[in-house]
């Protein structure tokens, strides 16, 4: 095992059911993407699983809850964080996840109910 890098266990949230554990050498949030045997997933949730040794708790375990997922072509840059879609846009969620509620599979190029935010 890498010295950064923790079991990771990933689940699929629909159907629920787990996809294996994984080495990883970087730490997926919720809003990221994670590839796995070709596969393209969002990451939902992140728990951590600790274990009591020698009086501490020690990490032990990732679990990362996934939906299958494909990366979006559109992203903006917002606070540091990427979100989904055209940021200008009033009606955009300004989500990692999701792009806005009136055109949320996009593209955001040419949607008719473009707003530029105030």
């Amino acid at each position: 095992m890498e010295p950064d890098s923790l079991p990771t266990e990933v689940i699929l949230t629909q159907p629920s059911q787990s996809l294996g554990s994984v080495q990883l050498d970087w730490s997926p949030q919720p809003g990221h993407y994670l590839d796995l045997e070709g596969q393209t997933y969002a990451v939902l949730e992140r728990r951590h699983r600790y274990q009591l040794k020698s009086g501490k708790y020690r990490l032990q375990k990732i679990a990362l809850y996934v939906q299958s997922a494909q990366r979006p072509s559109e992203t903006s840059l917002v606070n540091g964080h990427w979100v989904v879609g055209d940021a200008t846009c009033q009606f955009n969620a300004h989500s990692e996840i999701i792009r806005c509620a009136v055109n949320p599979q996009g593209p955001c190029e040419g949607c008719r109910f473009y707003e530029k935010s105030l």
